[in-house]
C-alpha cells in the first residue's frame, strides 16, 4: 500500500505575505486529493520531527545550532533574501525531513514501498552548511543518508525546474548515492550546475523546453547511470514548477509530461529497487497545476 505523510505543521510554516512558498500549496494538494477521493486509497501518515542528531549528519552541526538559535517565537526572521523562519517553521522542517525518514524506514521494511510525502518547506536547495531558495534542512538528503544504514545503493531523481544544489553538494563525494537532476539553464541556483563526477548527473534544459525534448534528455541521459547505479530505493525529489502554468519558471511542461515522468520512475524501480520509491514535495507555486499534478504523481506511485 502506498502512504501520504502529511501534519498541520506544513501548512503552519511562516513566509512573507505574497511569497509564492506559501501554505496554500500543501492545502490545494491535500483538497485536490480529498476531491478526487484519492486519499482513500492511501494510508494517511503524520510524521514526528526527525532529530537534530539525524540532520546533523548532513548538514553542519554549526549550522543546524544556528538554524535552533535563530527560530523565533514571534514574527519572522530572514535568512536571506528568500528564506525565511516563523515560530512554527523548524517544527515543520523537522517534519519534513522526518516524514521523509519515516517513508524509507516503511519502504524499507517492505510495509509501505511506495510513499510521497506533501511537506514544505522544501528541501533540495539546502546545502549542508546553508539554508538558501526557500530550503531549511535537505530533507531528501537526511531521508537517504538514513536509507544507507540498510542499503548499499540509493538514487535521488530531481525533476524540479531549479537545479538540486544542496542535494549534489551534500551527495558529491558519496558514491553510494546517485543524483539525477533536470532544471532549466541558466537559472536561479547557478550552483554546482556543471559538476562532473560518476555520481551526478546534471540535465540543464533551455527555456521553452517542451515535454517531448524533456522526455528525452531524461531517457537519454538518466536510464544508463541508474542502470550502473543499480539502486535499492529511489528517492524523489518532486517539483511541479517546470510546468507550463507555473510563474517561476520557463519550462513547458505539461500535466501528462508528470505521468509519464512518474511512470518511468515506477516501472525503474519496479525492475530494479523492488518497487521502492519516497516522493518529497518540492516546488510547484500555481496552486491548480501543483494540485492536479500532485495527485496524477500519487496516482501513478498508486
Amino acid at each position: 500500500m502506498t502512504a501520504v505523510f502529511t501534519h498541520e505543521s506544513f501548512s503552519l510554516h511562516e513566509t512573507p505575505n505574497n511569497h509564492p512558498e506559501r501554505s496554500e500549496r500543501v492545502l490545494s494538494v491535500l483538497n485536490h486529493l480529498h476531491e478526487t477521493r484519492l486519499i482513500e486509497e492511501v494510508e494517511e501518515i503524520h510524521p514526528e520531527p526527525v532529530a537534530l542528531d539525524r540532520v546533523k549528519r548532513v548538514h553542519s552541526e554549526a549550522f543546524v545550532d544556528v538554524i535552533e538559535q535563530i527560530s523565533p517565537e514571534n514574527s519572522l526572521v530572514r535568512i536571506d533574501a528568500d528564506t525565511s523562519m516563523g515560530p512554527h517553521s523548524l517544527d515543520a522542517a523537522r517534519r519534513a525531513s522526518g516524514a521523509v525518514v519515516e517513508a524509507v524506514e516503511l519502504a524499507v521494511s517492505g510495509r509501505h514501498p511506495r510513499s510521497f510525502c506533501v511537506v514544505r518547506p522544501p528541501g533540495h536547495h539546502a546545502e549542508s552548511a546553508s539554508a538558501m531558495g526557500f530550503c531549511l534542512f535537505n530533507s531528501i538528503a537526511v531521508a537517504a543518508d538514513c536509507a544507507l544504514e540498510s542499503l548499499d545503493r540509493v538514487a535521488i531523481l530531481d525533476f524540479d525546474v531549479h537545479h538540486g544544489n544542496g542535494t549534489v553538494e551534500i551527495f558529491a563525494n558519496r558514491p553510494e548515492v546517485l543524483v539525477c537532476s533536470s532544471f532549466q539553464f541558466p537559472f536561479y541556483p547557478y550552483r554546482y550546475q556543471e559538476l562532473d563526477l560518476p555520481n551526478i548527473v546534471n540535465t540543464p534544459l533551455p527555456a521553452g523546453t517542451n515535454g517531448s525534448s524533456f522526455r528525452r534528455a531524461i531517457e537519454r541521459q538518466w536510464t544508463g547511470p541508474l542502470e550502473r547505479h543499480n539502486p535499492e530505493l529511489i528517492l524523489v525529489s518532486a517539483g511541479f514548477d517546470a510546468h507550463r502554468d507555473d510563474p517561476l519558471g520557463q519550462i513547458d511542461l505539461i500535466d501528462d509530461d508528470y505521468r509519464w515522468m512518474t511512470d518511468w520512475i515506477v516501472n525503474f524501480a519496479n525492475s530494479h529497487s523492488n518497487g521502492r520509491v519516497v516522493s518529497a514535495l518540492e516546488g510547484g507555486y500555481d496552486l491548480n497545476a501543483l494540485s492536479r499534478c500532485a495527485a496524477i504523481h500519487l496516482e501513478q506511485l498508486l
